[in-house]
């Protein structure tokens, strides 16, 4: 009894673990798999911070820092410029960072570009200078020089006394723009959208959506733009969308440029993203049914363990795997040392000759395990049952006194008397006879076993299905 209530504790214990386990590892691959996806975007934003940072990031800082110079608010600041100090300034400074500068002049009303061109500032002819000068902005982001169409910063300049002294600007060809963006697109299988407030696309990996001569494209004429909803465009609210754009989905990522009013769209491929996720999720599924697989192996190992290797002296439910007369002498040696006393009952079943001349071997073998089922189950803990004959048992009953002993033998007997019949031999009725003896010193097994033997023999001849007890004197 023993073992099948440990038994069953360790296959509660393996089933929790089991649960346990399953539970953490779908945890974990969701887990990997939410990496994987912010990995994945992570990885594709990177490049794409790169690229703002050194086209777009890196002119900004550069004008800024040059446009606070004292040197340029000097050529600025006089009621007559120096043409000829202001064109020597903006060409060494296009020689050292490879860009295009330019100076706008208030007081000159006259630009001033690296390439030795001017321009007169005439409101109505030049619109930006008048539109970006009343504006509350210190820093635009504009298109311009439609003949050869740039990208350009431009930054308004003023004295020490916070008088406006015209815009200090800073330009790149969007030519070098394209070039730049074909290779992150070969490199990286992404697009971009640079899109202003008014949802202008102010530069583009696509050539196609480029501005040329003023004529922006706005998104709402994208055809997968114009098929998301009105809320969604009214918002320009795009990250994280899922759009299709000639037959191949995209997800949209959003990056802000607060310094320009801008909103640059990166377009991923899915397909790229779902390759990457769908690798980490079947690494995570291998990785749960490897685990889930090796502990029901392992539970069907110590199942196989407790079927095989049980201890003698553990309570089994099949006659011959009872412990024998030689392992038994062990026990009593061991119990009487421990407790001092002990009470022993043989157990024979009634007619069992007759079982097997009438019903054959197998009949008799499963009347033996039928009888060893009940006795294991209405013993104690600490008792031990075994083989003592091929049709007779021993139960070794420790602490116990010869009266509550003869009481638990009348019990037995009485339970095998009301068992059910086999399934296969209904008619056959079972009973047993039962001996009783007791010591509560040190003699030998065989002294004790050889008087609970007399009084099984005198059961017997009492007429079977009784319980006789006879002591050491």
């Amino acid at each position: 009894m023993n073992t099948f209530r440990t038994l069953h504790r360790s296959i509660l214990v393996l089933f929790a673990v089991v649960v346990l386990a399953i539970v953490t590892l779908v945890h974990f691959s969701i887990s990997k798999i939410v990496a994987e996806q912010s990995r994945a975007q992570q990885q594709s934003l990177s490049p794409a911070v790169s690229l703002i940072v050194e086209q777009l990031l890196k002119p900004l800082h550069t004008s800024e820092a040059l446009g606070h110079s004292t040197e340029l608010v000097t050529l600025m600041e006089g009621d007559e410029v120096d043409e000829a100090a202001i064109f020597k300034t903006l060409n060494r400074l296009e020689r050292e960072f490879g860009l295009s500068f330019f100076i706008a002049s208030e007081n000159a009303k006259r630009q001033f570009n690296s390439d030795g061109t001017t321009i007169d500032l005439i409101e109505g002819e030049v619109s930006w200078y008048f539109k970006y000068r009343d504006g509350p902005q210190d820093a635009v982001a504009d298109i311009g020089k439609w003949e050869d169409t740039h990208f350009y910063i431009d930054l308004k300049v003023f004295d020490e006394d916070g008088r406006f002294l015209g815009f200090f600007g800073v330009g790149k060809s969007l030519r070098s723009f394209i070039n730049v963006f074909d290779s992150y697109k070969e490199q990286y299988g992404y697009d971009f959208l640079f899109v202003d407030e008014k949802g202008d696309i102010m530069l583009s990996s696509d050539p196609s959506l480029v501005a040329s001569y003023s004529d922006f494209t706005n998104l709402s004429e994208l055809p997968w733009y114009a098929s998301l909803p009105i809320t969604v465009q009214d918002e320009q609210a795009l990250n994280n969308k899922l759009v299709t754009i000639d037959q191949k989905d995209f997800l949209i990522a959003e990056v802000k440029l607060n310094q320009f009013g801008w909103t640059v769209f990166l377009l991923s491929p899915l397909e790229d993203r779902q390759t990457e996720i769908s690798q980490a999720f079947i690494f995570s599924v291998v990785t749960l049914l490897v685990v889930v697989f090796s502990l029901f192996l392992l539970i069907y190992n110590l199942l196989y363990y407790f079927r095989r290797d049980m201890q003698p002296d553990l309570i089994v439910r099949h006659a011959n795997r009872l412990p024998d007369r030689t392992n038994l002498e062990l026990i009593y040696q061991s119990l009487l040392k421990e407790q001092r006393s002990i009470s022993v009952i043989l157990i024979s079943v009634d007619d069992f000759g007759h079982i097997i001349d009438a019903h054959g071997r197998n009949a008799g073998d499963d009347v033996l395990d039928k009888v060893v089922a009940y006795l294991s189950d209405h013993l104690r803990e600490q008792d031990v049952l075994g083989r003592w004959s091929s049709e007779e048992f021993i139960v070794l009953l420790p602490q116990t006194g010869p009266h509550e002993a003869f009481d638990t033998a009348q019990n037995l007997r009485h339970g095998i008397a009301t068992l059910t019949p086999l399934s296969e031999s209904p008619q056959l009725q079972l009973t047993a006879s039962l001996g009783v003896s007791f010591t509560a010193t040190t003699r030998s097994m065989n002294e004790v076993t050889a008087h609970a033997e007399d009084a099984l023999y005198q059961a017997k001849r009492d007429g079977h299905n009784l319980v006789r007890m006879q002591l050491i004197e």
